[in-house]
C-alpha cells in the first residue's frame, strides 16, 4: 500500500502542471478565434498540427530509453550525458534537413502564400527547445522530483500565456506573437533546465548506450505518430467524407460539414477530464513500474495499479457522462464566455464515447510496464499502426451514416483494439494477473448508470437528483468491484 500511495502522491503533482496546461488552453482558444480572422486561425492549426508530427520524429523515443536505463544510478549520468548530447545532434540534424526542404513545406502549411515564413523558422527553434529538455524532465520524473518538475512545466505555460496576451492585446502583434511566445518560452525553460540538471554532465560518452537506447526508443517513433493520427484523422474524414445531404438528415439543413468538424471538435474537448486523468497517470506510472521492475512482488503491485486505476476511471466517466451538460455551462472568469460555447452543444452525445476511448487508453499504458520492463517496444509500432488502420476504416464506415458519432466510436474501437493486443503481447513475456473481468465490469456498470438515468427521473423529482443517484449506485458497485478477494 505504501507504494500505491507512492504513486497516488506523484500522479496527483504531475497533474498539477497538466490541469494547469489545460485549462489555459481553453482561455486561448476564444482568445485567437476573437481577434485573428478564420483563415489566420487556420495558419495556427497547421503549424500546430507540424509540431504535433515532428514532435515525435525529434525525440526518437529518448524520453522512455532514459527512464528505462538511467534507473540504475550508478550508470545514470553517463546515460544523461550520451542522451542529452546525442539528442542534441540528431535534432540539430533534422534543423537542417528542414532548413533545406523548407520550399517544399511552407506552401503545404500555407505559410509562403500568407507571408508568415517567419513562423516556419520559430517552430524549427521551438521543436529543437522542447527536445532539449526531454531528457531533463525525465530526470526530474525518474528521482521523483515531482515538484520541480510542475513549477518548470507550469513556469513554461505561464509565460508563454502571458507572452501572448501582451503581444496580441498590449502591442497588437499578429499570429506571429503565438509562436514568438512560445519560442521564448520554450528558451527560458531550456535554460533553467540545463543549469537545475548541469551536474548530471559530468558523466562520460557511452556509444554502446546510444546504440542500446536508439534500438529501445525508436519503435516509440511510429507508435507516436500513429496516435498522432488517431487524434486528428477523424477531423479530416468528417471534412471530406461526410457529405451535405447526410449533414441535413442527421443535423439540419442550415449546417455544413465544416461546422459538423467544429461543433466535433469542441465537443471532443470535453473528454479532456479523461485524457487529463490518463495523462497525469502515465508521469507517474512509468518511472514508478520501472523502479519497482527488479522487486519480486511487482506483478502484484502493477496488478493492484490496474484495479485502482480503474475505479479512478471509471468515476471520472460517470462524473463527466452524467454531467456534462452542467460542466459546459461553466463560466469562465474574465473571459465572460462558457467553457463550451453554446452552439456547440448538439455535439455533446459522443462526449461518453470520447470517454470510453481514453479510458482504453490508460489500459494501453498500463499494460505497457511489462513490454518496457522486458525491451519489447518493437511490437508497439506494429499495434499503434493496426489502430490507425482501424481509426481509418471505421471513419469510412460509419461517418456516411452516423457523422460525428461514427468518428467518436471509430476512436473507441481503435483504442480498444491496441490495449487488447498490448494486453495479449505483454503478458505473454511479463505475466501479471490483470483480472480484466473487473475492469470489463466496471465499465458495464459505468455504461448501464449512463443508460438508465433518464429512466430514473420518472420516479426522482429533477435531473440533478437522479444523476447524482446514478453515481452514487455507480461508486458503489465500483467499490464492490474493486474488493480484494483474498489473492496472493
Amino acid at each position: 500500500m505504501k507504494k500505491l500511495k507512492e504513486l497516488l502522491s506523484d500522479t496527483l503533482i504531475y497533474g498539477i502542471s497538466s490541469v494547469l496546461a489545460r485549462f489555459i488552453g481553453y482561455l486561448l482558444v476564444p482568445l485567437h478565434t476573437d481577434v485573428f480572422i478564420p483563415s489566420q486561425y487556420g495558419i495556427i492549426s497547421l503549424v500546430y498540427a507540424g509540431l504535433a508530427f515532428l514532435n515525435v520524429i525529434f525525440t526518437f523515443g529518448m524520453e522512455s530509453a532514459y527512464l528505462r536505463y538511467a534507473k540504475d544510478r550508478d550508470l545514470a549520468k553517463d546515460v544523461f550525458k550520451t542522451l542529452q548530447t546525442g539528442l542534441g545532434v540528431l535534432s540539430s540534424l533534422l534543423v537542417v534537413l528542414l532548413v533545406l526542404v523548407a520550399p517544399l513545406l511552407m506552401p503545404t502549411m500555407n505559410l509562403e502564400a500568407s507571408g508568415n515564413q517567419n513562423l516556419y523558422w520559430m517552430m524549427l527553434g521551438i521543436l529543437w527547445f522542447d527536445t532539449m529538455v526531454l531528457i531533463p524532465f525525465a530526470e526530474l520524473r525518474l528521482v521523483r522530483k515531482q515538484w520541480h518538475f510542475a513549477i518548470f512545466k507550469t513556469g513554461n505555460i505561464l509565460v508563454n500565456v502571458g507572452l501572448q496576451f501582451y503581444l496580441i492585446l498590449g502591442l497588437d502583434w499578429g499570429i506571429e506573437a503565438v509562436f514568438f511566445a512560445s519560442l521564448v518560452a520554450s528558451g527560458i525553460t531550456a535554460l533553467v533546465l540545463w543549469v537545475v540538471t548541469s551536474d548530471m554532465f559530468s558523466g562520460s560518452w557511452d556509444t554502446p548506450v546510444l546504440r542500446k537506447a536508439l534500438r529501445f526508443g525508436l519503435p516509440f517513433v511510429p507508435a507516436g505518430l500513429g496516435f498522432v493520427i488517431n487524434e486528428t484523422l477523424d477531423r479530416f474524414f468528417l471534412g471530406n467524407y461526410l457529405s451535405q445531404s447526410t449533414v441535413a438528415d442527421l443535423y439540419s439543413p442550415d449546417l455544413i460539414p465544416d461546422d459538423i468538424v467544429g461543433i466535433y471538435s469542441a465537443s471532443y474537448k470535453v473528454s479532456v477530464f479523461m485524457l487529463l486523468l490518463v495523462q497525469m497517470f502515465r508521469m507517474a506510472w512509468q518511472p514508478f513500474f520501472l523502479r519497482e521492475s527488479d522487486d519480486p512482488q511487482a506483478p502484484k503491485t502493477y496488478r493492484d495499479v490496474f484495479r485502482y486505476f480503474n475505479v479512478v476511471a471509471a468515476i471520472c466517466f460517470l462524473v463527466v457522462a452524467l454531467f456534462v451538460q452542467q460542466i459546459v455551462q461553466i463560466r469562465i472568469p474574465l473571459l465572460d464566455a462558457y467553457l463550451v460555447g453554446e452552439e456547440y452543444w448538439m455535439g455533446l452525445h459522443i462526449v461518453p464515447v470520447l470517454l470510453g476511448a481514453y479510458w482504453f487508453h490508460g489500459w494501453y499504458m498500463n499494460f505497457s510496464a511489462g513490454i518496457f520492463i522486458e525491451e519489447k517496444t518493437k511490437v508497439l509500432p506494429v499495434i499503434t499502426l493496426i489502430g490507425a488502420g482501424v481509426t481509418i476504416a471505421a471513419n469510412l464506415a460509419f461517418i456516411p451514416y452516423f457523422g460525428m458519432m461514427g468518428s467518436a466510436a471509430a476512436t473507441l474501437i481503435s483504442y480498444a483494439a491496441m490495449a487488447l493486443l498490448l494486453y495479449y503481447q505483454s503478458i505473454k513475456i511479463y505475466p501479471v494477473d490483470y483480472q480484466l473481468l473487473r475492469a470489463f465490469g466496471m465499465m458495464l456498470l459505468a455504461v448501464l448508470c449512463l443508460y438508465f438515468q433518464p429512466y430514473l427521473t420518472y420516479w426522482v423529482p429533477g435531473e440533478w437528483m437522479s444523476r447524482t443517484i446514478m453515481l452514487i449506485i455507480g461508486i458503489t458497485g465500483f467499490a464492490w468491484l474493486s474488493r480484494p478477494t483474498g489473492e496472493k
